[in-house]
């Protein structure tokens, strides 16, 4: 079992931002101006707490926990992955078709471990569109097993054209050559 943890930088980032947002407060009641960035400092405070206060992440042989949440891997259809590596955003597809949008907020390395991880152990699944199997660049099924196709047919010269070009080989076939007119001899050894 791996347990994944959010990490203690989003906290003190957090703690940071609402400290800033504090003192930004007190400078508005003398300047207007100073509200913007308090404004902005309690918004980015707020985001990084809740990110900081996100359950843990629990990645077992048979099952992955979201906090109390047990979600086994069989259940598991479609692992995609957004843009964001860090915070990891990961958009999961259970077998029910429910969605369930996982975050996590660690760092990069952790982010990835766990990223990993997901897509190792969710056999069932499709990883950002891909088969599990070709994913991995597993051994996918041989030719024989695989059906095969015909190959299509292109018509790349009209009816007339291949009327024509049918004549002109007869004629080869019959006269030995295309030309009307008759060809001049070939020169022996014994004519020099």
């Amino acid at each position: 079992m791996t347990r994944y943890t959010p990490s203690r930088t989003y906290r003190y980032l957090g703690l940071a931002a609402l400290a800033l947002a504090v003192l930004c407060a007190w400078m508005g009641t003398r300047w207007m101006s100073a509200w913007i960035p308090a404004t902005l400092f309690t918004i980015t405070a707020t985001v990084t707490l809740v990110l900081s206060w996100r359950p843990q992440i629990e990645v077992h042989e048979s099952h992955l926990a979201i906090g109390s949440r047990v979600i086994p891997w069989a259940e598991i259809r479609r692992l995609d992955r957004t843009g964001w590596v860090s915070p990891l955003v990961v958009n999961v597809t259970l077998a029910d078709n429910r969605r369930i949008q996982l975050v996590y907020p660690g760092e990069l390395e952790s982010s990835n471990t766990l990223l990993r991880q997901l897509r190792r152990m969710s056999r069932e699944a499709l990883i950002d569109g891909i088969p599990y199997r070709q994913f991995w660049g597993e051994a996918l099924p041989s030719a024989a097993d695989r059906k095969a196709l015909p190959s299509p047919k292109y018509q790349v010269v009209s009816a007339d054209e291949e009327a024509e070009i049918e004549k002109m080989f007869q004629r080869l076939k019959a006269v030995g050559h295309l030309d009307p007119k008759n060809t001049p001899a070939k020169n022996t050894p014994e004519d020099k």
